[in-house]
């Protein structure tokens, strides 16, 4: 898969089109992307995903994102996609009028472009699925729905916001997750018996607060462990982290690069009355972790 920030960036060919902010890769999104990929095989020309950095709702509006840039293009990769264009969005992008926008298109030579049904583009979202049309045909996928709820990132953020990671993963396909660096904390986890990874990711990124079981991959191993979202009250913790107690590892992982998926929810963070009451209560979530993720 090639990635490129601009069309003019990509060999002039053929190509089929999908446009989107593509924010989780959802359900929806992956019907998108299909559709994409049976069309470029159908015409025989490379499959385009038109995707923005950072998500058209982070600057407009301040949500935090589902997905990093990087995080995206992994999923994508599995996806068969030939090609993305992940254009910067700033202010000044998002300023264009709906005729630059359409020029950026026109660059891509498109047989045909796939968008949601509800898409729009262009300086205060004057451009539609009409513009496009003068381009070449567009194909409007409907909102996919599961059990009656619309799969959409916004509802995927108010999930992970309210702790609920398996409803959110059941509209996302998989299980939520935040790639990110082990770093050094304050090694207090160490002082209690239950040392932790400290990760650090990208500015932006949405996190559920919390304690979660989670499943992590690092250095080619997949381990298990309970992670833990938030300020740390019981220790007078005045900064969020993002910790995860690794369990039945006793290497170094400082450094690495980790990918952290949370699979459930244990409990809200709370502010316990000295150390003792923490220790008890973090070897009750640790059994409880164990029990949530099995054997696996």
């Amino acid at each position: 898969m090639q990635v490129f920030q601009h069309p003019t960036d990509r060999p002039r060919t053929n190509s089929v089109v999908a446009i989107g902010s593509f924010d989780g890769l959802h359900l929806g999104h992956q019907a998108l992307i299909a559709a994409l990929v049976d069309a470029s095989h159908a015409y025989s020309v490379p499959s385009v995903v038109f995707t923005f950095d950072q998500p058209t709702r982070v600057l407009l509006e301040g949500t935090k994102y589902l997905y990093t840039l990087a995080e995206k293009l992994e999923i994508l990769r599995e996806s068969n996609v030939s090609e993305v264009i992940a254009v910067p969005f700033t202010k000044a992008f998002s300023e264009r009028d709906k005729t630059a926008f359409l020029r950026d298109i026109a660059v891509l030579q498109p047989l045909q472009i796939l968008v949601g049904d509800d898409f729009r583009f262009g300086h205060a979202r004057g451009g539609g699925i009409t513009d496009l049309e003068t381009l070449c045909p567009v194909t409007a996928l409907p909102m996919t729905a599961l059990n009656g709820v619309p799969v959409k990132a916004s509802a995927i953020r108010a999930l992970l916001e309210a702790g609920d990671v398996v409803a959110a993963r059941a509209l996302l396909g998989r299980a939520f997750s935040a790639n990110g660096v082990v770093v050094r904390g304050q090694q207090l986890g160490h002082t209690i018996g239950f040392p932790t990874a400290n990760i650090a990711v990208p500015d932006g990124k949405l996190l559920p607060k919390g304690v979660y079981a989670v499943r992590l991959e690092v250095a080619g191993e997949r381990l298990q462990g309970m992670a833990n979202i938030g300020t740390r009250p019981t220790v007078s913790g005045m900064t969020e982290s993002f910790e995860v107690n690794v369990f039945d590892f006793d290497g170094d992982l400082y450094g690495l690069e980790t990918s952290v998926s949370f699979e459930a929810f244990i409990r809200s963070e709370q502010k316990f009355a000295g150390l003792p009451a923490l220790i008890a209560q973090l070897e009750r979530d640790r059994l409880t972790a164990l029990e949530l993720l099995g054997k696996d």
